[in-house]
């Protein structure tokens, strides 16, 4: 079991953008841990959300961690506008450009967080080379691009073995789709410790629901421990 704390990041992809700050505000009060930003290209994943403007707008409403996730390619060029758009943690894709070292010092030298994602069918192994120089490992339990997907249950190797290459380290294990109170404590118990969890809190846009598909969350993952 990992040690480090559990935390609920909830993703606003799935929020009313209509009223997004409000959203945001919602998740916040609700008991979100990370707010979790993500950004699609219609390039790298096939769908378009928003850029680093939108995020920007929405900064000010909560002091909670922005966990920005680029699904964009290539991801050098915007990296700036993220972390001045205020991002805290930034998530780039090992798959979404040729020198991912490169990325991930970029991130560090602008003062932030820095993250590796990887897609299902992308080894664990691609990061291995890597693995001192991130502050976060995202594991992709769908394919990236859509909200609403089905976990795909292979995943749950794919988190052990993440588990194992990060050690005793200083590293979040991060897992993104299809996240819900159902299977989040084999999830927690496979090694991770930030949830993205995007239909699973947001779904229906009530934000009267958001507190107890939080909690409920953390109930299946702390009955898990007990």
């Amino acid at each position: 079991m990992p040690t480090r704390p559990l935390r609920i990041a909830p993703s606003i992809l799935s929020a009313d953008f209509a009223r997004l700050g409000a959203e945001v505000e919602a998740i916040d009060a609700a008991g979100a841990d990370y707010i979790h930003i993500d950004v699609m290209d219609g390039h790298f994943v096939p769908n378009i959300s928003f850029g680093a403007p939108i995020m920007k707008s929405v900064r000010g409403v909560t002091k909670k961690t922005f966990d920005c996730h680029l699904m964009i390619a290539p991801a050098d060029a915007y990296l700036a506008d993220f972390a001045n758009g205020g991002a805290d943690i930034i998530t780039v894709h090992a798959e979404a450009g040729p020198h991912l070292h490169r990325s991930l010092q970029a991130i560090r030298a602008l003062g932030k967080k820095a993250g590796v994602a990887l897609n299902p069918a992308t080894p664990v192994s691609t990061i291995q080379h890597v693995i001192d120089d991130v502050d976060l490992v995202l594991i992709m339990s769908v394919n990236p691009g859509f909200g609403g997907q089905s976990f795909i249950r292979e995943s749950l190797t794919k988190i052990a073995q993440a588990h194992a290459l990060i050690g005793g380290r200083d590293i979040d294990l991060e897992v993104d789709g299809g996240v819900t109170a159902a299977n989040a404590k084999e999830i927690v118990a496979a090694g991770a410790n930030v949830l993205v969890a995007g239909s699973a809190i947001y779904g229906g846009n009530d934000p009267a629901t958001y507190a107890g598909r939080i909690q409920a969350i953390r109930d299946a993952v702390n009955t898990h421990n007990a």
